[in-house]
C-alpha cells in the first residue's frame, strides 16, 4: 500500500462558494478567511495559468513548549526557539546538516538513499527537479538560535501533476470544471521516485516532536500564504500519517506491486512460477532479440560515460 496526504485547507481558492458556483460568470472577487490573514482570491474568470504569490524566504519564529526536558532544564534558552525558513536549492545546504536529518528520521539500520544530500542534489544539478521542468524548489529547514539544523523538508512547488506516481489528474479537473485552479501546488516529495519514507526529518533530539510540529504548521502556514491550491505528502512513512491524520491532512491509499526474487536458481525456474500463457509469451519476446542482432550490456557506475546519458533520456521519453 501506498499512502498520499493532502491539506486543501484553508486555500485561498476554495471558501464559501457563491449559490451559482461553477456557472459561467464574470471575474469576481472572493473574501475568504484564514487563521492568519484575510484572502482576496480572484478565480471566477479566464483559466489562464497564474503565478504564486511570492513568500519571504522566512516563514517565521517558533517558541517550543517543552521546558521540562533534560536539555532544556540544564540550559532553558536553548533550543527553545526554532526559525523556519524556506532555500531553493538544496545545495544552500550541506549534505553534513541534510543527511544529518534524513539519517536520524529513518535510523541508521534503515537509512534511505533517495532522502540524501547527494540524491536530491543531483536531480537539481541534472536539470531534472527545477523551476523549468515545474519543479521548484523549495525545501524547509528549520534552525535554532545558534542556527543548528534542526529539521528539513524536501518540497517542491509544482506546476503538473508528472513525475510522482500518484494520479491526481482527476483531481485537477474537478477544479478547473468549477472555474478554479488546481496548479500551482506543493508537492513534499522525493521526485520521480515513488520509495515510502519519512518526508518531514527531524534531529534525534528530546523535542524531536515539537520541531516536527513546528515544520507542518509552517507547510501549511506557506500553503495558505502562497495562494496554491494544495500541499500534498506523498509515500509517507506509515509513522507519519499517524501524527498527521489529526492535523487536518487527508489520506489517500493507493497500491503497489512489487516483485520478491523467491531465491529462483535460474530464468527457468522463474517462469516455472507463471501460467503457460505467460511463460510461452515471455519466451517468444526473448526470441526475438537475437534476430534483431541487438547487443546487450550492463554498465555500472564509472562505465557510464556522458554519450549514455545524453541519448538516455531521449529513449526514455519514446518508451
Amino acid at each position: 500500500m501506498a499512502a498520499a496526504l493532502s491539506y486543501c485547507k484553508p486555500s485561498p481558492f476554495i471558501g464559501q462558494f457563491p449559490s451559482n458556483f461553477g456557472k459561467p460568470v464574470s471575474l469576481r472577487s472572493i473574501e475568504i478567511s484564514t487563521q492568519a490573514s484575510r484572502i482576496t482570491a480572484l478565480f471566477w474568470g479566464s483559466k489562464k495559468s497564474v503565478k504564486h504569490q511570492p513568500v519571504d524566504s522566512s516563514l517565521g519564529d517558533f517558541t517550543l513548549t517543552g521546558s521540562e526536558t533534560e536539555e532544556l532544564k540544564e540550559n532553558p534558552t536553548k533550543g527553545k526557539k526554532v526559525s523556519v525558513s524556506i532555500i531553493s536549492s538544496i545545495l544552500d545546504v550541506s549534505s553534513h546538516e541534510w543527511d544529518s536529518c534524513a539519517l536520524d528520521a529513518t535510523g541508521p539500520e534503515k537509512f534511505n538513499p533517495f532522502l540524501s544530500h547527494g540524491f536530491l542534489s543531483s536531480l537539481e544539478e541534472t536539470g531534472c527537479a527545477v523551476k523549468e521542468t515545474g519543479w521548484m524548489p523549495s525545501h524547509i529547514i528549520a534552525k535554532d538560535e545558534s542556527e543548528n539544523i534542526l529539521g528539513v523538508a524536501p518540497l517542491y512547488l509544482k506546476s503538473h501533476s508528472y513525475g510522482e506516481f500518484v494520479f491526481d489528474h482527476s483531481w485537477a479537473d474537478a477544479y478547473y470544471s468549477f472555474g478554479a485552479r488546481y496548479y500551482p501546488k506543493f508537492q513534499c516529495c522525493v521526485p520521480f521516485t515513488p520509495v515510502t519514507g519519512p518526508r518531514i526529518l527531524v534531529r534525534n533530539t528530546s523535542f524531536k516532536d515539537q520541531v516536527f510540529d513546528v515544520i507542518v504548521t509552517a507547510l501549511k502556514d506557506l500553503t495558505a500564504k502562497s495562494q496554491v491550491s494544495s500541499l500534498h505528502i506523498t509515500f509517507p512513512s506509515e509513522a507519519e500519517w499517524y501524527k498527521l491524520k489529526d492535523r487536518g491532512f487527508l489520506q489517500r491509499i493507493g497500491m503497489q506491486y512489487h516483485w520478491k526474487n523467491r531465491n529462483y536458481k535460474s530464468f527457468d525456474e522463474f517462469l516455472m512460477d507463471m501460467k503457460q500463457s505467460k511463460r510461452k509469451n515471455i519466451r517468444q519476446e526473448r526470441k526475438k532479440i537475437p534476430a534483431q542482432d541487438l547487443t546487450m550490456k550492463r554498465l555500472r557506475g564509472y562505465e557510464i560515460k556522458v554519450d549514455s546519458t545524453v541519448i538516455f533520456p531521449n529513449i526514455y521519453a519514446d518508451t
